[in-house]
């Protein structure tokens, strides 16, 4: 029997098994739904639903990915300007023997295909973006752990996230093979049906 059962304590979430019963059907939130009983119509429904926040859990995933992704490149380019930053931590510092040339010539992306020439003015601190259009400078070795700390927690954050989307795909196969079950099980029964009206 394929079934499912209303989590508690979700926030932000709505339970793609739950339906609109009747107002003389008690309302028991804890109890499982057995799929079967449910009409094709109604199975249609909550496919569409489960489909719908699997596209958006597989949206989030991917935007996850890309941030992760960008602190990388934010890191490696530390790491590349100041080579003292591939030191262990304890050990990270920033000298006049190990400090890019003032005036280094760069490329500074405006968009990801539009960079503009530029030069360096400070090579004792980096700008780094925090998030939500602030910007706040750092020494490369500040910049380098918040980064490294930016890449472990998403990594963190894309694992949880890989569970819950591997889960809600397996809520739709489960409800795809009970429609496809009634579906040929309706098929089965008109079939016979219109074999016995033949026969009288």
């Amino acid at each position: 029997m394929a079934s499912t059962t209303n989590p508690q304590g979700q926030s932000g979430t709505s339970n793609p098994f739950s339906l609109s019963p009747k107002p003389s059907q008690p309302v028991n939130t804890n109890s499982p739904v057995d799929l079967s009983t449910l009409s094709t119509q109604q199975l249609s429904s909550i496919k569409k639903q489960l489909d719908d926040e699997l596209t958006h859990l597989s949206t989030s995933y991917q935007n996850l990915r890309a941030a992760q992704t960008k602190f990388r490149d934010c890191l490696r380019s530390i790491q590349k300007t100041f080579p003292a930053s591939e030191k262990p931590k304890s050990s990270l510092h920033v000298t006049n023997d190990t400090e890019p040339k003032p005036q280094k010539s760069l490329l500074v992306p405006l968009t990801p295909s539009l960079y503009l020439p530029a030069k360096l003015s400070s090579v004792r601190t980096v700008v780094v973006d925090v998030g939500t259009g602030f910007y706040v400078e750092k020494s490369p070795e500040d910049a380098t752990s918040f980064y490294e700390g930016k890449v472990e927690e998403l990594e963190s954050s894309l694992k949880d996230l890989e569970k819950v989307v591997q889960g809600k795909g397996r809520s739709v196969a489960m409800v795809e093979d009970v429609i496809r079950g009634k579906v040929l099980s309706e098929q089965g029964s008109g079939s016979g049906s219109g074999t016995g009206g033949e026969g009288k």
